[in-house]
């Protein structure tokens, strides 16, 4: 224990609505506004659904199962997921931009993070052109 607190030294105790601060006054603090809130969940809900594909295509990896139709279903919740935190990521850019006129370069880059994100998705539906070929070639193999 400090022994130089004493038990009347409370002025800096946390209370309901603000911080007391020895004058009395309360320090309110500002929330963040509601559409920003809607938007962080509705990323975090974006996050799981591609964790949860990723997860099931690493399930049927294990399996065996992966060159076959069931695993197109994975892998475009996956696209979906990227696509759907790009577009959650360009309205964040939006809703940040009319704060930035006095320094715009800030809103280009998050701009550009935004196009990164899609190059993401664009890189997966690459992969997703090159699963549907093997799985051709694994259904004609087994037709052989």
């Amino acid at each position: 224990m400090n022994p130089r607190w004493r038990p009347s030294d409370t002025r800096h105790v946390q209370q309901p609505g603000g911080l007391a601060r020895p004058g009395g006054e309360q320090h309110v603090r500002r929330s963040v506004s509601s559409p920003l809130r809607v938007i962080v969940v509705l990323g975090m809900v974006a996050a799981q659904v591609a964790l949860v594909c990723v997860w099931r295509l690493v399930t049927m990896v294990r399996r065996g199962t992966v060159f076959s139709h069931a695993a197109f279903r994975y892998v475009d919740g996956v696209i979906g997921a990227i696509v759907a935190a790009a577009l959650l990521w360009f309205t964040v850019t939006a809703l940040n931009a009319p704060g930035q006129r006095d320094d715009p370069g800030v809103t280009v880059i998050m701009g550009g993070v935004g196009l990164g994100i899609l190059g993401v998705a664009l890189i997966v539906l690459v992969l997703r052109m090159l699963l549907a070929q093997a799985v051709a070639r694994d259904v004609e193999a087994a037709q052989m």
